[in-house]
């Protein structure tokens, strides 16, 4: 059976499930299940904490994990990203007492409190800055406060509890995170299984960011219309029973669907529809 880490819990956790429930694998029904066996698909997931999948899947113990890319770089596993899922963004940054600190060279010979310090020793690192790391597991907010750091790097997303907690972000981002499949570094690619589980995910994916779209018009607007929906290879064109008539198929991207059939209708296209689209293969 392939054998893959899932996350058990926090941010990554119910959307990593919810794909896989969406590419048609059985998850678990309770969050104290640590594995499930799904036999159908020949698949075992393992829920694990998202900070140690990098480590299981690096040991060859696992084929497959789902993490965060902050949480493998972190890890220094010998691991690498073979498929970028689209949720859990985030973006890593530095953040001190307003004016303490102005940018990264400020950070010379003082102290910074993260839970990611692997990613924040290369960081400074790479950018020729001696400064100190110290390793909390949360609330790194109040590292400042209570003279344990002179700074912070953490994951900022809206910035609120960074300004109730008195600090604002400086320096460039350190870098910019996402949910992502992993493996092994060096894995078999013919893995036969694992092909077929990055294809479904690959699918839930496209029909996430695309619905279809049908719509009749004029045959002698087609060229302007399908000009507005290329689909992917080409759009489907059928005759319809009144003559000088069309009718067009065509997948067009979820974010610009009501503009597309604005212009649609402006064209002359009338029974414009769109509907979504559950799994695909491109």
């Amino acid at each position: 059976m392939l054998r893959i880490a899932v996350p058990n819990k926090g941010s990554l956790s119910g959307p990593a499930s919810a794909m896989l429930h969406e590419a048609g694998y059985r998850q678990r029904k309770e969050s104290k299940e640590l594995v499930t066996v799904d036999p159908d698909n020949e698949v075992e997931f393992f829920y694990l904490r998202p900070k140690d999948i990098a480590i299981y899947v690096s040991s060859g113990k696992l084929d497959i994990g789902i993490t965060g890319q902050d949480l493998l770089i972190d890890s220094g596993a010998d691991a690498e990203t073979i498929l970028p899922l689209g949720f859990a963004r985030s973006t890593f940054r530095f953040a001190s007492r307003p004016g303490a600190v102005k940018d990264l060279a400020d950070l010379a010979g003082k102290t910074i409190a993260t839970t990611y310090e692997g990613i924040v020793g290369q960081y400074l690192a790479d950018h020729g800055v001696d400064a100190s790391v110290v390793h909390l597991d949360g609330a790194v907010e109040t590292a400042i406060e209570l003279g344990v750091a002179d700074a912070i790097a953490d994951v900022v997303e809206t910035g609120t509890s960074l300004r109730n907690a008195g600090l604002e972000v400086f320096g460039e981002p350190i870098m910019k995170s996402e949910a992502c499949v992993i493996r092994r570094t060096g894995a078999d690619t013919d893995n036969t299984k694992a092909q077929q589980f990055l294809r479904r995910l690959q699918g839930v994916l496209v029909a996430r960011t695309y619905v279809m779209m049908d719509y009749d018009c004029r045959a002698e607007h087609l060229e302007k219309a399908v000009a507005l929906t290329p689909g992917l290879e080409s759009p489907t064109v059928s005759p319809l029973h009144n003559e000088g008539w069309v009718a067009v198929r065509a997948m067009v991207p979820a974010k610009d669907a009501q503009r597309i059939m604005d212009d649609l209708y402006a064209l002359g296209a009338r029974a414009i529809l769109t509907t979504a689209i559950h799994a695909c293969r491109l």
